[in-house]
């Protein structure tokens, strides 16, 4: 792992530079990701895992996991192994919700799906051993200056994110929803609230525990997660309507052509848009108590439904 205790904690001023911040959070995580992945034999899966895991994207999930961390007394250096292992969960998604028994997606992040490049057989091999590699990760390369109880705590939450409480339960509802009319708000909410906030949810959650957090304090930071994983997903249906191919990276318009039921498709897009903004304003006010260490937390869910990709 890359070591990172020699990076300054973020200031407590009245300004912050989101772009500045996830720029070299970002770089941060991807020097991680790159270092801790070599490729050994057999190579064909390790360059099927590093296509994916190292092909760009917004890094959102790890700076979150960073981020609270810090805001709750921590170091980037005992957070990066968690950080990393969520990239490689949420990577793990990706490239099985790209294959053809799910999403048939051949594009991803601006160019060709795993399974385009490497077939079938070894793109789900590859989100296996992400998978795998992940919890791997987390037990054996966190620094010994986090309790063992933490650490525990970590990937039994991880666990539940990616399980059939979580994001598999959600894509299965999401899978036998296709096609049908009458979608109700709860089963879409149930949906996202398992398929894309629940991991991150723990995300935000893990970095909190790593660092110590109490039981209120890993209450406000649920509440929070929770709050900015449904208005990422209402931007994420939005954008699916709005935006082109080359401004998402993937195929556009998917969601009307599989004939899902969507926010915007429940709402419309304005309202859609202000029930976004709702959850966000929701998600800070959860944040106040921490002052000016919760900047970097509160700046990217404000860039979450203001992004258009």
């Amino acid at each position: 792992m890359v070591a990172a205790d020699n990076l300054q904690k973020m200031p407590e001023t009245a300004t912050f530079n989101l772009v500045a911040y996830l720029k070299e959070r970002q770089k941060l995580c991807d020097t991680a990701l790159d270092t801790c992945m070599p490729v050994i034999y057999p190579e064909t899966i390790y360059e099927s895992m590093r296509y994916s895991l190292l092909a760009g994207g917004k890094r959102v999930r790890p700076i979150l996991c960073l981020a609270t961390c810090e805001m709750m007394g921590g170091t980037v250096e005992m957070a990066m192994p968690t950080a990393c292992a969520v990239e490689m969960i949420h990577t793990m998604s990706l490239i099985h919700d790209d294959l053809p028994a799910m999403d048939n997606d051949d594009y991803r992040r601006g160019r060709l799906t795993n399974h385009k490049v490497y077939g079938d057989d070894i793109a789900i091999l590859a989100g296996d051993g992400l998978l795998a590699f992940a919890f791997e990760l987390v037990a054996t390369q966190t620094p010994e200056n986090v309790p063992r109880d933490k650490v525990l705590q970590v990937i039994a939450r991880l666990g539940r994110a990616l399980g059939a409480a979580g994001l598999v339960g959600g894509q299965v509802v999401d899978l036998e929803s296709e096609g049908k009319s009458d979608i109700s708000l709860e089963t879409l909410n149930f949906i996202h609230n398992h398929k894309t906030a629940a991991l991150l949810e723990a995300c935000v959650v893990c970095g909190g525990i790593l660092a110590g957090a109490s039981t209120e304090d890993v209450q406000r930071l649920t509440r929070y997660s929770q709050n900015i994983g449904l208005a990422f997903q209402i931007i994420d249906d939005i954008l699916d309507v709005t935006a082109t191919q080359e401004q998402l990276g993937k195929t556009a318009g998917k969601d009307l052509v599989a004939k899902k039921v969507t926010y915007p498709s429940l709402w419309g897009i304005e309202q859609s848009r202000a029930k976004a903004q709702q959850l966000i304003e929701s998600a800070c006010a959860e944040l106040e108590p921490f002052g000016n260490l919760a900047q970097p937390l509160q700046a990217i869910a404000h860039f979450i439904v203001n992004r258009n990709n």
